[in-house]
């Protein structure tokens, strides 16, 4: 399986502070692991600290 987390950092109000908000990302998408199986076809929408959408993260199959 291959995890792939994309997050677009371009439009976003992250300038000085982009550490903190990549940070926060992954501390949320850590704490919610528990509700996914991690098969290939798993993903959610990613958001920053504003609840706009900024990426992604989904399982897939190896190739």
């Amino acid at each position: 399986m291959k995890f792939v987390l994309e997050v677009d950092m371009g439009d976003t109000a992250w300038e000085g502070n982009a550490a903190r908000e990549l940070g926060r990302i992954l501390r949320y998408w850590g704490g919610n692991l528990q509700h996914y199986e991690l098969k290939p076809g798993d993903g959610a929408a990613v958001s920053d600290s504003e609840y706009r959408e900024v990426g992604s993260w989904s399982i897939t199959a190896s190739a």
